[in-house]
């Protein structure tokens, strides 16, 4: 069974950092977020007007499969502090049929 989740990120390049560094993890972050969206992981994502963190929707068999299999996959994950929420439907959720 499938579990959604609430993940926020916010990423920090660390100082000194090459330029040339962040744009290939970046290049390479944005890849692997397609190959996650394919694989129905990454349902969802948003980043907030004027701020550099995303809040996205994301899909796992449980907790520890969405940290080991998913969030620690991803090339920018040691610059990010990433905060996850375990959801479930609402009874009164408007797009529940």
């Amino acid at each position: 069974m499938t579990r959604e989740f609430i993940v926020e990120i916010t990423t920090t390049i660390p100082d000194g950092v090459s330029p040339s560094e962040v744009d290939e993890r970046r290049a390479a972050e944005a890849l692997r977020a397609k190959e996650l969206a394919a694989n129905g992981n990454l349902v969802r994502l948003w980043r907030p007007i004027g701020e550099l963190r995303s809040t996205g929707l994301w899909r796992a068999e449980d907790e520890h499969d969405l940290w080991v299999n998913v969030l620690d996959t991803l090339p920018l994950r040691s610059w990010m502090a990433i905060t996850v929420t375990a959801v479930q439907p609402h009874p009164n959720d408007p797009g529940q049929s």
